[in-house]
């Protein structure tokens, strides 16, 4: 039995909870949270599992193995940082971390020290999106050269985002706090790191809103590949979704859209797309594998690119002008 514990107690930790609670052979023993009645809602969902606001409860556990990390994206670091001196494995929410310093430290406090740390880069286990980049694998376009995603969502409300995704301190802006998705992809799918971006962003739906809810981004990368990378969160109806990701190569293409999705329309409740459902059950699953032993699908090296493009793009954001990655942002 494999003991783990959530650091959080929001709604992506009720996410957690549920996908982690529902893997053979996995124990949720703890709900960590600064509000002890929202822990014990969240840790309701894995029953037996204990509701705490002491983290150093979790911590001196000598019986959990390893730390699921979902709390704010501020509080990644340090929570990271204190489970891996601890000796526990670490799964962590994107992004990962607001500074490429931050990450280092976790990398260094888990991977350096020898246990593990993986970020929950949740689109990598789409159906859809995991068969791209096995066909890619598989030579099926050659040697990739351009990658265009354009990803609509209905997840904005009329008046907007609340709280501290709105505050740039501790979200990081829009292109670190949402972007890292489409960068991530990017990243994955071309096989090489960013070296330059340059962004736009506009108001769409939520208008009034101090964040733009949707941006563009023109990513080039160390081999001269480039992505054309689109998000906006401008549809009316919460559960509403369209994407469509092509990666063109030297020898062919590849290509996605949930356009291709059977849908079923239901008043009132969401219903997943084939091409993304159980992506959460799937990342959450290959974390416990990763903490057996297994090698890992997310790849630090490429999270810290992706995390290095959606900084160097809020800062494009702010000056309006393209910025070289490995100058503007430091290690």
């Amino acid at each position: 039995m494999t003991r783990v514990a959530i650091a959080g107690s929001g709604v992506i930790a009720g996410d957690h909870v549920r996908a982690l609670a529902a893997l053979p052979g996995v124990e949720v023993a703890y709900v960590h949270g600064s509000d002890l009645g929202r822990a014990r809602r969240i840790a309701a969902f894995a029953p037996g599992s204990i509701a705490t606001d002491d983290y150093g409860t979790i911590l001196r556990d000598p019986t959990v193995v390893a730390v699921d990390v979902c709390n704010a994206t501020a509080a990644h670091a340090p929570f990271t940082i204190a489970a891996g001196d601890a000796g526990k494995h670490v799964h962590v929410e994107k992004p990962a971390a607001l500074s490429l310093a931050d990450f280092d430290a976790m990398v260094r406090a888990t991977e350096g020290a020898g246990t593990t740390l993986m970020v929950g880069q949740t689109v990598r286990f789409q159906p859809a999106v995991a068969a791209l980049a096995a066909a890619i694998a598989d030579g099926a376009v050659g040697r990739p050269r351009l990658a265009h995603v354009s990803w609509y969502t209905g997840y904005v409300w009329p008046g907007g985002w609340r709280g501290w995704q709105l505050d740039r301190a501790k979200s990081g802006g829009h292109p670190v706090h949402n972007g890292t998705h489409l960068l991530d992809v990017a990243t994955w799918l071309l096989g090489a790191a960013p070296v330059r971006v340059f962004a736009r962003s506009f108001p769409s739906f939520a208008a009034e809103m101090p964040v733009h809810d949707s941006f563009q981004l023109i990513v080039r990368f160390e081999d001269d590949a480039l992505a054309t990378l689109e998000i906006s969160y401008a549809l009316a109806q919460p559960k509403d979704m369209f994407r469509r990701i092509v990666v063109a190569g030297t020898d062919g293409t590849v290509a996605h859209s949930t356009d291709d999705d059977p849908v079923l329309h239901s008043a009132g409740a969401g219903v997943p797309l084939p091409s993304v459902e159980d992506a959460m059950a799937a990342q959450l699953g290959h974390w416990v594998d990763v903490v057996g032993g297994a090698e890992p699908i997310v790849r630090n090296g490429q999270v810290r690119a992706a995390l290095a493009a959606a900084i160097a793009a809020q800062r494009s954001l702010d000056t309006g002008l393209p910025i070289d990655i490995r100058d503007e942002v430091p290690a």
